[in-house]
């Protein structure tokens, strides 16, 4: 675990706006350079960036088993955002088109209000010991209860520089199941601090540690001794407000526009079907930070949705309403278990470059970064759901990667994605067909 603590972070932070006017209409080449200059990156650092110099096959082979190539993704630059006062760029890695633009427009919004308000619980994870074979469930947790001292102290052994740094073990629960298939069942929690570890080795090493001792305790046999997933421990929020006069489009008045949010709100909360669509979108922002940083963007995900259906009905993650002034103010709340030291964090040298763009966060103020990043891509989907559509702003771009699919290059792709979008028609055999006439007409010129 000597990888995974902050104490070898770097320091440093970005200056200046987010607010970047015109920073999609740049080349590739110039916005680079403006992040790197915004960031001050190093010239290695932006070349992790920009593909080729990131994560190579020779450092792959560390990472994980039978390698046979790297896998790449797209990685752009959310501009605008403003988080309790301080600008960030934030960096997604993400196939998807329209996700970079609309966060980056959801946060231009916000900040007419004020940017986003953020905060994050202490980075309190839970490892859990199942015991079986248990004959007495409340003798077996009377003794659990008394060796608390003792039992926390034997977790604290398992990493003494996490200790130092302030993390380490908190506290011991208790969940008694007296009725299963496979007779009763004692699940001790451990609540752990793992600072700005993602925590999944601290944790795993420590119940491991603590499972004979458990046994011995109980009398029972432990089977799994593991972290879960469901860091409800570790939630991070955000809210913003943005007025509503902000939200007017060339057809809808900004109170329309609000309170069809709002409207679109109360069906995710109401609908499963539609909550789960909902949440997605919620993710579609978040992973891709988490992507972008070396994060597992798989226990992201599985804590968020479990807390979605906290209470034995699957909801939406976030809260949208109108205040006392009409304008429209939104709110989220979920586990966000991330780190910004060890594992891939600091094996990826894209992701190391990422964090500096960032600021090089600790683990809570990246918890409210991401956050903040998945209130706004809310409210960019919901938004174009409830005034335009989804499908126009998004096709365009879609477009665009079925003219690259058919063949095209350089300044082909952008004039067959316009002609497919102005006929209505796209697809693989007409971005085809619209190729062949270009090529064919440029033959003949």
């Amino acid at each position: 675990m000597n990888s995974d603590h902050p104490s070898e972070q770097p320091t440093g932070r970005p200056g200046g706006s987010s607010r970047l006017p015109g920073f999609y209409r740049h080349s590739r080449a110039e916005r680079a350079r403006i992040v790197a200059a915004w960031a001050g990156l190093t010239p290695d650092e932006q070349a992790a960036l920009e593909g080729p110099g990131g994560l190579s096959a020779e450092q792959a082979e560390h990472m994980i088993e039978n390698v046979i190539g790297v896998y790449a993704l797209p990685l752009g630059i959310a501009t605008n955002f403003l988080i309790n006062g301080r600008d960030y760029l934030i960096p997604m890695a993400v196939e998807e088109p329209s996700i970079v633009a609309g966060v980056s427009f959801a946060a231009k919004l916000a900040r007419e209000g004020g940017g986003f308000t953020t905060s994050a619980d202490e980075p309190v994870m839970i490892g859990q010991i199942q015991v079986l074979d248990v004959a007495d469930l409340d003798a077996a947790m009377a003794r659990v209860l008394e060796a608390r001292d003792e039992l926390l102290a034997e977790a604290d052994c398992c990493d003494r520089v996490m200790v130092e740094l302030g993390g380490g073990a908190r506290d011991l629960e208790l969940r008694p199941f007296p009725e299963t298939p496979v007779g009763p069942m004692l699940i001790v929690h451990l609540l752990f601090d793992v600072r700005d570890a993602m925590g999944a080795n601290a944790i795993n090493t420590t119940v491991e540690r603590l499972a004979p001792r458990i046994e011995a305790l109980t009398g029972g046999r432990v089977n799994l001794r593991i972290l879960s997933n469901l860091a409800d421990r570790r939630k991070a929020r955000a809210a913003c407000s943005i007025p509503a006069q902000a939200l007017a489009t060339g057809t809808l008045a900004g109170p329309d526009v609000a309170r069809a949010i709002v409207e679109a709100a109360v069906f995710a909360a109401i609908d499963p079907y539609r909550a789960a669509t909902h949440n997605k979108g919620i993710m579609n922002g978040m992973d891709a930070v988490a992507i972008a940083t070396g994060n597992d963007w798989r226990a992201l995900e599985a804590g968020a949705h479990a807390w979605a259906a906290r209470d034995g009905r699957y909801r939406s993650l976030t809260e949208w309403a109108l205040d006392e002034a009409g304008d429209l103010r939104g709110s989220i709340e979920l586990p966000v278990a991330v780190g910004t030291v060890g594992g891939a964090t600091r094996v990826h040298p894209a992701a190391r470059a990422a964090l500096k763009v960032l600021g090089n966060p600790g683990a809570q103020e990246l918890a409210q970064i991401m956050a903040a990043v998945g209130l706004a891509q809310n409210f960019a989907a919901i938004r174009a759901l409830a005034t335009e559509g989804i499908q126009r702003g998004h096709m365009s771009l879609h477009a665009r990667q079925i003219a690259i699919a058919a063949g095209a290059s350089g300044g082909e792709v952008q004039a067959i994605a316009n002609r497919m979008v102005a006929e209505g028609r796209i697809s693989t055999q007409r971005a085809e067909a619209l190729l062949q006439e270009i090529r064919n007409s440029r033959n003949q010129d």
